[in-house]
């Protein structure tokens, strides 16, 4: 039985044949990584425009879904989550407040305070978003048994916390 073979395999040979003298090892991970992520990019982005989101648009309403009723956090919480500049994340609500998908709340623990909160609107096309990239998601993964998939994901896991 020959093991298959992918576009990695293959540019790895090549470069072993012309530099031997180096690992590639781990382009043979990396390099797959990096293959995969365009393949998750597209497949998130299509479920996004499906549900008439950007994916900027789905940064922001997901944080404010995931916070729990009534969806609000205030821009500071907002920015923690989204890792974008204060600038950025004004820009951000004011947009979506233009679109009805959030309104601005003042807080009622302090009159000063805005919360940003989550309209029908934005709760309908964010559940929508969600359900759209879970299947898109499955779809990917089809190919691994669940137990595979649950030993990638902590070795993913255990690879990723060596950078946060």
């Amino acid at each position: 039985m020959t093991a298959q073979t992918d576009e990695v395999d293959r540019i790895v040979e090549a470069w072993v044949s012309q530099r031997p003298d180096l690992d590639f090892s781990p382009l043979e991970v990396l390099s797959r990584v990096d293959r995969l992520s365009r393949h998750l990019d597209r497949a998130r982005r299509e479920a996004f425009r499906r549900s008439e989101l950007e994916p900027w648009e789905w940064d922001v309403l997901s944080a404010l879904r995931r916070a729990g009723e009534p969806f609000r956090l205030t821009p500071k919480q907002l920015l923690q989550q989204t890792l974008v500049s204060s600038g950025t994340m004004t820009n951000r609500i004011d947009r979506l407040v233009e679109r009805g998908l959030v309104s601005r709340q003042t807080d009622p623990n302090d009159g000063r305070g805005i919360l940003v909160e989550m309209s029908p609107a934005g709760l309908t096309r964010v559940d929508a978003a969600i359900t759209r990239l879970v299947d898109a998601e499955s779809e990917l993964l089809e190919s691994l048994p669940a137990a595979e998939q649950k030993r990638l994901a902590a070795l993913l896991r255990k690879l990723s916390l060596g950078f946060d």
